[in-house]
């Protein structure tokens, strides 16, 4: 079940007695926790009967204790425990799970990970509770769920700004959202996010990204990626090379894997490439001009210089000129 269906269930007034939120994705757990705490109760129902601990602070006794509290003045209370997977001896929770009181909705977080499905408290949870456990969206979606997200919110969004957003940021759901929050705080009465609204407002630029430099590098231009990589000599935080890296590295695995499908028309491609026809283009260019050969050792050069960004081999070389170093084996097939 996804977070939204939770949230459709409260507003429906249907509850359980227990809910345990476990998983790697934060920004789904996040949601359910803040509905919980700002919407299941009124302001006047919260004074008396919404209780939060965080598990890094929380005594297991205490927790227990406010379960088993019976609301007043209304008829449910909401007792939260976030951070679950700091609280000291959780196991002992089993003694409230095995028995839960109708009238508390006791949501928990427990993030990172999961619960040991070996231990009690999970197969009591198993029998009372309802559990859910958030994986992290697969780079490959990343895209989509952020046209999604900002179609949720009731805008539009062209594809170059998508691509930045997922460039720059990569698979963090949470900055995701608080970034699109605020350029929706600044775009007035306009309903389009553009990749000027993305320079203007969140400070990424549309000519110096990693996007551009994968352009550049697949036209061969190499006075492009040069320019594109000296800029972020000059603005380190824009794009520093453990995030430059990856992002390209994961580009040309995409264009590597167009080798070995049979049909590689724009229509076959369009949906490798999140139905972005300037990324289609693109990865054909990088096709033509480099061959499988060319990709191979491109990907053999990222992995390479990877290493040498995190000290592996190299011994305090800057970023910058080891990016330059690298395109430039890269665009003259050394």
């Amino acid at each position: 079940m996804s977070a939204e269906k939770i949230i459709s269930d409260w507003k429906k007034k249907n509850f359980k007695p227990v809910y345990w939120l476990e998983g790697e994705e934060d920004y789904y757990m996040d949601s359910v926790m803040e509905f919980a705490e700002t919407n299941i109760l009124t302001a006047e129902e919260s004074s008396f009967n919404l209780t939060v601990f965080y598990g890094k602070d929380a005594d297991w006794t205490a927790v227990i204790n406010a379960c088993r509290r019976y609301p007043m003045f209304a008829e449910k209370q909401v007792v939260l425990l976030r951070e679950a997977q700091q609280m000291k001896e959780i196991e002992r929770l089993e003694a409230y799970v095995e028995n839960p009181l109708p009238s508390t909705i006791f949501v928990v977080s427990y993030k990172g990970k999961s619960l040991d499905k070996r231990k009690a408290l999970y197969k009591n949870l198993k029998k009372t509770a309802e559990i859910y456990e958030f994986e992290k969206v697969k780079d490959y979606k990343l895209q989509e769920w952020i046209a999604n997200y900002v179609r949720s919110k009731g805008y539009t969004v062209s594809s170059k700004a998508i691509v930045l957003l997922d460039e720059h940021i990569g698979n963090d759901l949470n900055r995701i959202a608080n970034e699109i929050e605020k350029l929706a705080l600044n775009l007035g009465g306009k309903k389009e996010i553009t990749e000027d609204d993305i320079e203007k407002y969140i400070g990424i630029s549309k000519e110096y990204n990693v996007f551009e430099l994968q352009a550049a590098i697949a036209k061969k231009d190499l006075s492009k990626a040069l320019t594109i990589i000296q800029y972020f000599e000059g603005n380190p935080k824009a794009s520093p090379i453990h995030l430059v890296l990856p992002a390209l590295y994961a580009s040309f695995s995409k264009i590597y894997s167009v080798f070995g499908m049979k049909d590689q028309s724009d229509a076959a491609l369009k949906p490798l490439f999140y139905f972005n026809l300037t990324a289609v283009k693109n990865a054909q260019e990088t096709m033509r001009n480099y061959q499988y050969a060319g990709i191979e050792k491109i990907l053999l050069l990222l992995h390479h210089y990877n290493l040498k960004g995190v000290g592996v081999g190299d011994a305090g070389t800057s970023d910058a000129s080891l990016m330059k170093e690298m395109v430039v084996k890269m665009i003259a097939g050394l």
